[in-house]
């Protein structure tokens, strides 16, 4: 089977029971039909994002991580909070007020965030435009970086 079955069945797994060890993982991999090693299953939970979370049987879970800031190093994330005055919506757009000369900085940041509705950003000096398809992705990005 290949890495991408193996790993939509990881999903499917932890979305479906509550799995809180690599070693059961790997059993209920195994169980499925896939001949892997803890090692591989390591490497898929990081590869595919995945957090502990509280459990409602169990004391953890293995759960998606989707938080915005996920896969980001936590200096870029410090850096975007240092930098960053204001973060304002304006329709599809955001318009973030940043340090002067630190615009390029925090469109960094955001682009490191790989975040699913905005489509582009564009610096300034100290202005940081994103654009995204509609108002409700513009609400939903400024949330979550407000936030961080």
């Amino acid at each position: 089977m290949t890495k991408k079955e193996r790993l939509n069945k990881i999903l499917e797994l932890i979305e479906n029971h509550e799995i809180d060890t690599q070693e059961e993982l790997t059993e209920k991999l195994v169980e499925a039909g896939f001949n892997v090693s803890q090692a591989t299953v390591s490497r898929d939970i990081k590869e595919l994002n995945l957090i502990k979370s509280n459990g409602t049987s169990r004391k953890f879970k293995y759960v998606k991580n989707t938080d915005v800031s996920s896969g980001v190093s936590p200096k870029i994330i410090h850096l975007f909070k240092q930098v960053t005055l204001s973060i304002i919506p304006a329709g599809n757009l955001i318009v973030i007020k940043t340090l002067s000369g630190n615009a390029g900085t925090a469109g960094m940041a955001i682009d490191e965030m790989k975040i699913a509705q905005c489509i582009g950003t564009v610096a300034g000096d100290d202005t940081l435009l994103i654009v995204t398809r509609n108002n409700t992705d513009a609400e939903t990005i400024v949330k979550r970086l407000r936030t961080l």
